[in-house]
């Protein structure tokens, strides 16, 4: 972020207070404190974070950060934050969130950016945020499933009044990938239940039972004039446990995990940290490195309480092959001077690279047997890093892509949003919109190009064919899809890069893949590596893009399927390495 210059002269010092400018008085001192602002995360869609900054015993800042009506109560510590010439910045690593901001002092407020994906203008405003009003008598969950278009969806309405911030209500629809929206204006009269949410675009109305133990009414929504119908029952349990994840593996471990750090010589002030696990015995062992999937995240590549690499890594570990999964960088230990989100497919795959360096210098690793499994992007990342990479033994791809991008975004959406309940009408209007969209971002110049020609496609009846208002900010919308990764990642063509891999590689695809639709890209694959002698190419039934067993493929089962990983997957993965690699 820009810097506002240091003023030398208290003249030039009060014309800039009086031109509204940053001022550069504040210290440290003047942090301290409660400070709240909101994002628009989406349409009618907003997240109020509180900022309190204290100080240590030292005197040095400390902070912690509240999602102040989605999470009341659950606190992310800071790992860094400074107050240098009127300029706030923090960041916490596990999450990859950072805010850089001056003080406006006519505004009485922090002013700059929150980023945690794509930069969001942000400021943080002195005091709490405002209380909502208290309403007796709804705590609870309510839980439902409402019908449309043949889907099944999962509604939950979680209803809690808390100190200091009156009665918070908060949507959730799994399968719709709605999370934590924000419910405005609940009111009861007798028994009749209303309430608003996207900004008025979704209007609820109902009844209660007598018991207040009920509530059946129906969703419309304005835009679209979509009607569901749901009956809600309610639980008192605010706090559920968490789901069981009985595959996450638990200490003691019959092999030896050690933390690890490397640098990536291409990439100055990238510094990957990770994990490096080495079976029993001295070696030396093939060896694995984990590739993540798209969008920043850990060693484990953790989501919704899974911890797939994790998983991976133990059962290969067990059975004679060393694992190396790391951070992406810039998330938790890893380190970069650039956001996640600056960073192309290209720019991680000197990553992988830059694991497969380090390993050949571990004696306990057979430099002849070190390959790459990614999964998801990371299945693409794979085959660019072994094109300048001779030495990689072998790949596995899991849910890797292998047809062009356009088609995989668009078959991608109209199965998701298939799931999610959508017409074929709805699709039918979203698609020629979103595909003209991508084309306008995926064969421009320059990232900027790409984004003023992804706005020209966003006129009022787009708008309203995507189902958000005509006015909704273009800027939200193009914000999400034209960071330097996604325009690199729509250009990209699979078939070159796997049309050279002449070592033994492993693609696999869940049959319930609705992310990378199973038949159309292992198709791709297949066809791509016609001419490597060893290239297995399998479709598992009734895997989703995780790999876990599931009933639909819905993005929406994954955290509530117990199930990390597959075990028939995991033992076909080890039993391909070791087959080919032989632990020793």
């Amino acid at each position: 972020m820009k810097h506002t210059k240091s003023l030398l002269i208290a003249g030039a010092a009060l014309l800039a207070a009086a031109c509204n400018d940053t001022v550069l008085a504040q210290t440290a001192d003047d942090a301290v404190g409660t400070w709240h602002g909101t994002i628009v995360s989406a349409p009618g869609s907003e997240v109020t974070l509180v900022l309190y900054v204290t100080k240590d015993e030292n005197g040095a800042l400390k902070g912690q950060v509240e999602n102040a009506y989605q999470a009341p109560g659950n606190m992310a510590d800071i790992d860094t934050i400074t107050v240098e010439n009127g300029h706030l910045s923090w960041k916490i690593d596990r999450i990859g969130a950072t805010f850089e901001g001056d003080w406006v002092e006519a505004d009485q407020e922090w002013k700059g950016t929150f980023q945690q994906g794509a930069p969001t203008p942000f400021s943080f405003d002195k005091g709490p945020p405002p209380p909502f009003p208290v309403i007796e008598g709804m705590d609870g969950v309510w839980q439902g499933v409402a019908e449309m278009n043949g889907a099944k969806l999962r509604q939950m309405i979680a209803i809690r009044t808390v100190p200091e911030r009156g009665t918070v209500v908060i949507y959730n629809s799994p399968d719709q990938l709605a999370m934590g929206i924000p419910v405005r204006d609940l009111t009861i009269d007798g028994s009749a239940v209303n309430f608003t949410m996207m900004s008025g675009l979704t209007m609820f109305k109902g009844m209660l039972d007598e018991a207040r133990s009920e509530l059946s009414g129906e969703f419309t929504t304005t835009l679209n004039d979509n009607v569901a119908k749901v009956a809600f029952t309610r639980g008192e349990n605010m706090d559920q446990a968490p789901p069981k994840r009985p595959q996450n593996p638990v200490e003691p471990f019959p092999y030896k995990a050690e933390e690890v750090s490397f640098a990536n010589p291409q990439a100055p002030g990238v510094q990957l940290a990770g994990t490096l696990t080495l079976p029993e015995g001295e070696g030396p062992f093939p060896a694995a490195i984990m590739i993540t999937g798209s969008g920043g995240q850990n060693r484990d590549e953790a989501l919704m309480g899974h911890r797939p690499f994790a998983v991976i890594a133990d059962h290969l570990t067990r059975n004679g092959i060393a694992v190396l999964r790391y951070d992406d960088r810039g998330i938790g230990e890893s380190k970069s001077p650039t956001p996640y989100d600056s960073a192309t497919s290209a720019d991680l795959a000197t990553d992988a690279n830059a694991a497969f360096a380090f390993l050949r210098t571990r004696s306990e690793i057979d430099p002849q047997a070190i390959g790459f499994a990614g999964h998801s992007e990371g299945g693409m990342i794979a085959p660019i890093a072994m094109a300048d990479n001779p030495g990689v033994a072998y790949a596995v791809l899991l849910a890797g892509p292998g047809t062009d991008l356009y088609y995989l975004m668009a078959s991608q959406q109209r199965l998701i949003l298939t799931s999610m309940g959508a017409s074929e009408q709805q699709i039918a209007d979203r698609e020629p919109v979103m595909t003209a969209m991508f084309k306008a971002i995926g064969s421009a110049p320059t990232v900027e190009a790409g984004r003023e020609a992804a706005r020209a496609v966003l006129t009022p009846e787009a708008m309203t064919k995507l189902g958000v208002p005509a006015d909704f900010d273009k800027d939200f919308i193009v914000g999400q899809v034209s960071s330097p990764w996604f325009a690199y990642f729509l250009r990209y063509d699979p078939v070159p890069n796997l049309a050279r891999i002449r070592v033994p590689l492993l693609a696999l695809n869940g049959s319930l893949d609705l992310q990378v639709p199973a038949e159309a890209n292992l198709a791709a694959i297949r066809e791509a590596t016609t001419g490597n002698p060893d290239a297995t190419i399998v479709e598992l039934p009734g895997l989703n893009h995780l790999f876990q067993t599931a009933t639909t493929g819905s993005i929406g089962e994954y955290a509530t399927i117990e199930e990390t990983f597959a075990p028939a997957a995991l033992e076909l993965i080890g039993d391909w390495i070791g087959e080919r690699f032989g632990a020793p």
